[in-house]
Formats: C-alpha cells, sequence, structure tokens
C-alpha cells in the first residue's frame, strides 16, 4: 500500500484536494485545516494517504503530515467516528486545538464542535483522552524547521498565524525552494523575505 503521493496541486475546494502525477489525476479527500498547509494550484506538494476501499466505493483520504494523518486514524478508534466523520471533526478544528481540548478533558467544548455531539464527545473522552498519537509526536515538526528562519516564524505568529501551522508550511515552503535554481546564493534576508512573502500568500 502506498504511503504518500507527490505531485503538483491542480485544484483545491471544500475537503477535496486534486493532485497530478505522472499523468494521472488524484481525487483526495482532505480536511479543510489541512488545505491551508498545502501550497497554492500549480505547486509540488507530498499528501500522506490512506485508502478507504468497502464493497461499494473506494476513497483516498490526504493529510498535510503524519501526524495529521495519525490524529485522523486515532479518531477512527471511537465507536460511531467513521472516516467522514473524521474528515469533518478535523475540518471543524485545528488538530492543535483538538488535540489541547481532549488532553484537559473539557468535554463542554468538545461538544461543541461540529459533527461531535453529547454521545459522541463521551466516547471520544474514554477512548483519547491522554493517548493520542498526535499529541506525542508534535514536537517533530519545529524540529524540522531549519532554525535560520525561527525569525520568520515568529513574526508570522505574532501576526495571528498557528505556531504549529505555520512552523509546517515554512518547512514545505523551504523544501520546495531549495530545488529551484538560485535560492541557495540568496542572503539569509533574502531567503527570509522569500518565505515570509510565500507563507502569506499560501495561507491567505
Amino acid at each position: 500500500m502506498f504511503n504518500s503521493i507527490s505531485g503538483i496541486i491542480t485544484g483545491k475546494f471544500p475537503k477535496q484536494l486534486f493532485l497530478e502525477n505522472n499523468g494521472i489525476e488524484w481525487d483526495i479527500c482532505v480536511p479543510d485545516s489541512n488545505l491551508d498547509l498545502f501550497g497554492v494550484v500549480g505547486s509540488q506538494a507530498k499528501v500522506y494517504t490512506w485508502l478507504q476501499h468497502t464493497d461499494v466505493s473506494m476513497a483516498l483520504y490526504g493529510f498535510a503530515t503524519v501526524e495529521e494523518r495519525s490524529l485522523f486514524f486515532d479518531l477512527l478508534k471511537v465507536d460511531g467516528i467513521g472516516a467522514k466523520g473524521a474528515l469533518k471533526i478535523m475540518s471543524s478544528v485545528s488538530s492543535s486545538r483538538l488535540t489541547e481540548v481532549l488532553e484537559k478533558g473539557d468535554i463542554e467544548m468538545l461538544e461543541k464542535i461540529p459533527g461531535v455531539g453529547k454521545k459522541t464527545a463521551a466516547k471520544m473522552m474514554l477512548v483519547l483522552k491522554g493517548k493520542l498519537t498526535f499529541n506525542q509526536s508534535t514536537v517533530s515538526v519545529s524540529k524540522n524547521v531549519d532554525s535560520s528562519y525561527q525569525d520568520v516564524i515568529n513574526s508570522l505568529v505574532e501576526m495571528g498565524y498557528d505556531k504549529k501551522n505555520v512552523e509546517i508550511k515554512v518547512s514545505q515552503i523551504l523544501d520546495s525552494l531549495k530545488q529551484e535554481n538560485g535560492f541557495e546564493s540568496k542572503s539569509i534576508k533574502e531567503k527570509e523575505e522569500i518565505i515570509f512573502r510565500r507563507v502569506i500568500i499560501e495561507m491567505a
């Protein structure tokens, strides 16, 4: 089974991403909270995937990071939450916020999330509190970001952007820019300005 697909983004829609790879355009179900973590249409992206295959249909689900996919898998462990339900929950709230609510045991806040009622909230708390895979691995995101660009991250966070989302986006953009001719020869200030502008555009 394939772990991820890399290609060119050809379309971005609510809960949906189109990705072209070697002449094949993939239709991928993606949480809305993850859409902003991918680049703009026409840019290169890597999508971590999971294929759901039933007797009547097939659907490909995609995520911006392994951690986001792990949280999706954790939600599937809860009785009554299927793939579409997990996608709806992750589309309604950021993964960091959902993890925080679960770890704090804030069941009232959990019930307010679209797609989560009282019964589902109670089940989620029972199954996931203190056991989230996502919570154990979020530290890896910041480690993957070159410390040279911490000022860019701090500036964006001060503007109101979520720190984890910014770290992921800066890491993705940096990986992409390193493949472009001439980027490595620029000064650190020029690199910072390029990354800063790209993040603003792609997270707008």
